[in-house]
């Protein structure tokens, strides 16, 4: 799933959980958001600003659900995860014993584990996060990796509770 397409599917609650988290802790980010997809739209930044907050982030969940503002839509989601999201990060990483920098940043992704160690990491952080959360955090860890992680795109295909929408 691409992540255009987890904007799509998102519910507008998390989106708005992702956009005040921009807000509240990533201002520059929250701001080129803005501007790149205004921009876009061929609007002027000021005309989205100026909307009350529900109706901002409902737009931006809608411009960042369209193919154009994919890389944009897959930096947010990076900036969110790496930011919000350290925690299951790190619960994902150490279950498979992969080797990370306590922030959930690796250098080299080992090759990819054994069905039944990879299904234990998810069923963990299932436990512990909300499955659309990790549903994200699994899609984009699958986008970064060059390997080729078939067993993990198998169980987001398989598993329903990884579903988003």
């Amino acid at each position: 799933m691409t992540s255009y397409e987890i904007f799509g599917r998102g519910s507008s609650q998390l989106a708005n959980e992702i956009f005040v988290y921009l807000q509240e802790k990533e201002k520059p980010v929250y701001r080129a958001v803005i501007q790149n997809l205004a921009n876009q739209r061929k609007l002027r930044p000021v005309f989205i600003e100026r909307k009350p907050k529900p109706e901002r982030h409902t737009w931006l969940q809608q411009a960042l659900a369209r193919k154009p503002a994919d890389d944009l839509a897959t930096q947010v989601l990076q900036i969110w995860l790496l930011g919000a999201q350290q925690p299951l990060i790190c619960q994902f990483l150490d279950a498979l014993q992969i080797t990370h920098d306590g922030k959930g940043v690796v250098d080299q992704l080992p090759p990819e584990p054994e069905t039944e160690k990879l299904q234990s990491a998810i069923d963990l952080v299932l436990e512990h996060h909300s499955p659309q959360v990790v549903t994200i955090y699994l899609n984009l860890f699958l986008m970064m990796d060059d390997a080729g992680w078939a067993r993990l795109r198998e169980i987001l295909e398989k598993d329903e509770r990884l579903r988003l929408g």
